[in-house]
């Protein structure tokens, strides 16, 4: 936002210097960024007067001009014909260097002395009209530098704000931090409206059919209004702002929201069909041109204004080409409203336009503003436009507007989030000076309701916040918080990440962070079923895109993604993984459940070649194996797999549920064909995911210390031929329920099908581990226990010894 410093001086006395006034802004928060200064350059310009005019006698297009330049006369040639004796105009001297670059020099012109140069605006940069030489004003001092005279040293302070205040959006609401911080008071524009002609509700109506998405809705008539050129000084002024000159009543419109802070629009009455306004929802599939000339869809829902018949204003955003103020209109209906920023926000995001307007809108404008701006803009068009404004004023706001809030403050809080030593009569002076009207509650608190411009400030840390930007944040002590003497105990879930993050990365794991966002599509290639919680997504009501419009519900999507964009990068070989939250929906509760997630991919080979070393895909074991590493570092050890389901994104015969304590935590597994083929990937990856939050409890720092044995171990193998169909982990699972206090480890080391073993079923062997603590078990002893152990199998599984 740019602020002409000649024009904050209208409102409020400024005796700072430049520098000092950014420094006083930038330490009250608001951010200047850069001071530039203007119209210097213009200094050996003076305001000349003619005095005499004559033809050129050797050309019939020039003429020869006597000027006073106040310490003399020149002579001037000329061929603006738009000219007469008594006019004052801007007189470049010799030796006078141009915006554009040229230098003025004594010359002949045809066979006359030319002593100097009459300007144009568009020869001294000051506008665009290049049709003749710019004529000042009469009451203007001739001699006087042309800078002086028409005001235009100036300084132009870049603002840069925070979303947070959009009260700051003009050049009152700067005016009023300056005048908080100096301890002086805003002083507002007159208003005085001389009314004429026919009563406005006899000319117009508005119909508000959309109260919740705008409130309040102003609106007058200015009639038998001319459309010509602004004055030089309004048009000076919206330049210097950023902002170009267009005609008369649209610069008027834009002089007010510079102003105020307050957009304004103006219709040309005769082009709205039954000549009233109408403010309703879009309609689906409607199309709308806006003044750009660009014909555009509306979004469902999109606020709009209407004639009788039409749309005829994107609202708050931008106006329509159909009812756009030209050279032809004689009467207009000026608009002022208040409209909800969240409507705004909404639709300016969907259309992907973003005005000056639409920016004061959607953060917040002050409601009881809405007829004070009104009112000024009608004043300036029938003053620069030689219109009427017709009596009365429609005023519209069918839901009262909620009123500032009053809000409790404590002085020993505040003091104790600023480490400050405030008294209450000093918080009291610094949110008076800022228009809060404060009282006493006792002897700490007080409370302050905020004037109803400042929309930001709903709660005592908003009111913190002032008394700590007007205070100056220079002032507040850095001081260190206390900190306790012992190191704090690390959180048991923080611990489990960063134990979990140490193993994968030192297993060769890189890890990775993907966006919470990601795309319906993207889900629906993991080819779940409908009735899936997973797919139960969260959709995002202002997406930045289709890609990113919902919440993510497992991290698989982000691995595969991240898979592809490498593979397409020749990086075939990868380890990744990534710890993250998901977002499950839930029935009842309209906030989301929130889960942290592990989950990792292998693919690709399984070590970088090398000419040592045999060059092998990763596999599903490689995967498994990492899994297995990771629980046992984490000192979880009642773990196990089992067959997994319901994850069809898995290879039916190569994925498992990852079970700790009979509680399914997870899976892992080859990804499916079809799912390599719904990502374009164009080879086999491993995949696991686990839940953080089940492991929790079966987690430890530590693993527990046991003593060394004294006394040797027994080793015994059991080969088992048994149902094809029969896992290795069903067999496992009976020895480990078997489990005798001398049973210490089991392994499977040997499967095997083919010649001697029946049809339909395999061979599992198995290494058993005997130990005892307190004593060397004896043959018998350990035969004994084998012998038991074998009948068990027989019994649960049908089991039979390999011979």
């Amino acid at each position: 936002m740019q602020v002409s410093l000649n024009w904050l001086k209208e409102y409020i006395s400024i005796n700072l210097n430049p520098k000092e006034l950014s420094d006083l802004l930038t330490m009250t928060g608001i951010e200047v960024e850069n001071v530039v200064k203007t119209g210097d350059k213009l200094d050996s310009v003076v305001v000349a007067e003619i005095i005499s005019l004559s033809p050129h006698p050797n050309a019939d297009k020039l003429s020869l001009c006597t000027v006073e330049t106040g310490s003399g006369t020149c002579n001037i040639v000329c061929g603006a014909n738009n000219i007469k004796p008594g006019d004052k105009v801007p007189l470049a001297i010799v030796g006078t260097q141009l915006p554009s670059g040229t230098s003025i020099k004594k010359a002949k012109i045809r066979g006359e002395l030319s002593q100097g140069m009459l300007c144009s605006e568009t020869e001294l940069a000051l506008g665009n009209d290049e049709s003749g030489i710019m004529i000042l004003s009469p009451e203007t001092k001739v001699g006087q530098p042309i800078n002086l005279a028409l005001g235009l040293e100036d300084y132009i302070l870049e603002i840069s704000l925070t979303p947070n205040r959009p009260d700051c959006l003009s050049i009152i609401g700067i005016a009023r931090q300056i005048a908080a911080f100096t301890q002086q008071t805003v002083c507002l524009p007159t208003i005085n409206i001389k009314e004429k002609g026919g009563d406005i509700n006899q000319l117009t109506s508005v119909t508000v059919e959309a109260p919740d998405l705008c409130p309040r809705y102003s609106a007058r008539i200015i009639s038998q209004i001319t459309i010509g050129p602004s004055p030089f000084w309004m048009r000076r002024r919206l330049e210097s702002c950023g902002m170009r000159s267009i005609n008369n009543v649209v610069d008027a419109t834009n002089y007010l929201l510079l102003e105020m802070g307050q957009p304004l629009h103006a219709f040309d009455l005769e082009l709205l069909d039954e000549q009233r306004i109408v403010v309703k929802r879009s309609t689906p599939g409607e199309h709308f041109t806006t003044l750009d000339n660009k014909e555009r869809l509306l979004p469902k829902d999109s606020l709009m204004i209407c004639d009788g018949l039409k749309p005829v204003a994107l609202a708050g955003i931008m106006g329509g080409l159909n009812t756009e103020v030209s050279a032809k209109t004689k009467t207009i209906l000026l608009e002022s409203a208040y409209f909800t920023p969240s409507g705004i926000l909404r639709t300016s995001r969907k259309m992907g336009i973003r005005t000056e307007s639409s920016q004061r809108f959607e953060k917040g404008v002050d409601p009881q503003g809405v007829t004070m701006a009104l009112n000024r803009a009608a004043q300036f068009i029938a003053e620069l436009a030689g219109g009427e404004v017709n009596p009365g004023c429609i005023d519209n706001h069918p839901n009262p507007i909620a009123s500032p809030p009053t809000i409790n403050l404590s002085t020993k809080r505040t003091n104790a989030i600023l480490g400050t030593t405030f008294t209450k009569d000093e918080i009291k002076k610094t949110l008076r000076g800022l228009s809060f009207k404060v009282n006493d509650s006792d002897e700490d608190q007080l409370t302050a309701i905020p004037p109803s411009y400042r929309v930001d400030v709903k709660e005592s840390i908003d009111l913190i916040e002032e008394v700590a930007q007007l205070s100056g944040y220079e002032k507040i002590s850095a001081i260190l918080p206390p900190t306790p003497n012992h190191p704090q105990k690390e959180a048991k879930s923080l611990l489990l990440e960063r134990k979990a993050k140490d193993n994968l990365t030192q297993q060769g794991y890189n890890e990775i962070i993907t966006y919470s966002f990601i795309s319906p599509a993207e889900l629906k290639c993991l080819n779940l079923p409908a009735q899936d919680h997973r797919m139960k997504m969260l959709k995002i009501l202002n997406p930045l895109s289709e890609d990113q419009s919902t919440m993510r519900t497992t991290l698989i999507p982000g691995l595969l993604t991240t898979m592809r964009k490498n593979i397409h990068q020749k990086n075939l070989d990868l380890k990744l993984f990534e710890i993250g939250q998901v977002f499950l929906v839930q029935e009842k509760d309209e906030l989301p459940q929130e889960k942290k997630m592990l989950a990792a991919l292998a693919t690709g080979l399984y070590q970088e070649e090398s000419w040592n070393i045999e060059k092998r895909d990763v596999d599903f074991y490689d995967l498994k194996g990492c899994l297995e590493n990771l629980l046992e570092e984490l000192h979880i050890i009642n773990y196990s797999f089992s067959p997994c389901q319901d994850s069809p994104f898995l290879h039916t015969y190569k994925a498992l549920s990852i079970i700790i304590n009979h509680e399914k935590v997870g899976f892992m597994g080859e990804t499916h064909p079809q799912l390599l083929e719904n990502f374009q990937l164009p080879q086999k990856a491993y995949i696991f995911e686990l839940s953080l939050s089940p492991l929790i409890p079966h987690f430890s720092e530590y693993g527990e210390f046991h003593h060394l044995p004294k006394y040797p171990p027994v080793y015994r193998d059991i080969a088992l031929v048994i149902d094809e169909k029969t896992s290795a982990q069903n067999v496992y699972n009976i020895i480990y329920k078997f489990k005798n206090k001398f049973i210490e480890e089991i392994k499977v080391f040997d499967y095997y099908k083919g010649k001697s073993i029946p049809k339909g079923k395999k061979s599992l062997a198995y290494r058993l581990k005997y130990q005892a603590y307190d004593q060397t078990l004896t043959d018998i002893e350990v035969n004994t226990l084998h012998e038991k152990l074998t009948k068990i199998l027989y019994q649960e599984l049908g089991a039979e010894i390999r011979k």
